[in-house]
């Protein structure tokens, strides 16, 4: 009698415990009726009887990262590329990921599989190395339209490496090289068009420059003839007014100034060694004498008048005031 009571104590006790089920944070138990979904466990502790209820598949509801095999693609130019990536999904209804799909992850990885050769089989090299944004953009769109039906959200697909065959990498190198080229020439090109410009700007500052130096020493030399001729032309002026007065020194005077200019611009002459004189010996001299009585003539003028002006007055003697 106790023992039969304490098995089937012993009974009730498992059966409760084989009825809780306890769900780990971050999944969801879908839970059968004989073999029928019902209804989805969340986290935390669930009571299911047992033997009537059971639990059908464990889904993780976290976000997820499945590998892309490498492949083969070949391109709208007909370049053969290998290229594998990643894709980022979650599960966000548990009983469609469960019951709509046979074997989740492998059809996510067909699929994006599948599309990736139908994106990059539509676009050419270039556009495939240098486009890898766009390619995910749309690879991204497509597999997630899919994958609507089967309860999952896909977040991110990736390329992660695009590979070339070799002699078409060596024909990107070269042709990279003759493009470094092109440019370094037209950067040197360049710089020789703007040091020619810079050469030709100064060259052309100087000129103007120059010309406005010439323009100003030609103007300060007029100014300086024109200033001599005036002087000249006032000295010819009071020699002829000198000369109206009856003074026949002035025109001596002048005469002989010019006769030795003249005299001396034929000594300063580089290739003058010999100096022949048209006139006699005793002319120059003539004329130099007029010059020295002429310059006698001023001075003892001016001696004369110097002599009045200071000659003090003489007063009678005292002896003198009666002489008749």
């Amino acid at each position: 009698m106790g023992l039969g009571i304490a098995i089937l104590i012993a009974f009730v006790l498992l059966y409760l415990f084989a009825s809780v089920k306890i769900v780990r944070q971050g999944y969801q138990y879908t839970i059968e009726y004989f073999g029928r979904f019902t209804t989805v466990a969340r986290p935390g502790l669930n009571f299911y009887p047992a033997l009537f209820y059971r639990v059908g598949r464990k889904v993780n509801m976290m976000e997820q990262v499945l590998d892309i095999p490498g492949q083969e693609i070949i391109t709208k130019d007909n370049a053969m590329v290998s290229t594998d990536g990643v894709v980022f999904f979650q599960v966000l209804d548990a009983a469609k990921a469960a019951y709509e799909v046979s074997d989740l992850y492998l059809s996510i990885m067909q699929l994006t599989t599948t599309n990736l050769r139908t994106v990059m089989g539509s676009m050419d090299l270039d556009e495939t190395l240098s486009k890898r944004d766009e390619i995910n953009a749309r690879l991204l769109s497509v597999v997630d339209q899919a994958t609507e039906s089967w309860g999952v959200k896909i977040t991110r697909v990736e390329i992660k490496d695009i590979r070339p065959p070799a002699d078409i990498v060596n024909a990107m190198g070269r042709q990279m090289k003759a493009e470094r080229e092109k440019r370094a020439v037209i950067l040197e090109a360049e710089g020789s068009r703007a040091s020619e410009i810079l050469r030709a700007e100064g060259q052309k500052q100087s000129q103007i420059l120059e010309a406005e130096g010439r323009r100003e020493a030609a103007f300060r030399d007029s100014e300086a003839r024109e200033r001599e001729a005036e002087a000249e032309a006032k000295a010819t002026q009071m020699v002829s007014q000198a000369i109206a007065g009856g003074n026949a020194q002035a025109i001596n005077y002048f005469i002989a100034q010019k006769y030795v200019e003249a005299v001396s611009e034929f000594a300063r002459s580089p290739n003058a060694k010999t100096i022949l004189f048209p006139v006699e010996a005793t002319q120059l001299i003539g004329t130099l004498g007029g010059i020295g009585e002429l310059a006698r003539a001023a001075l003892g003028k001016e001696t004369e008048e110097e002599g009045i002006v200071a000659a003090p007055t003489r007063r009678p003697g005292p002896f003198e005031g009666g002489r008749s």
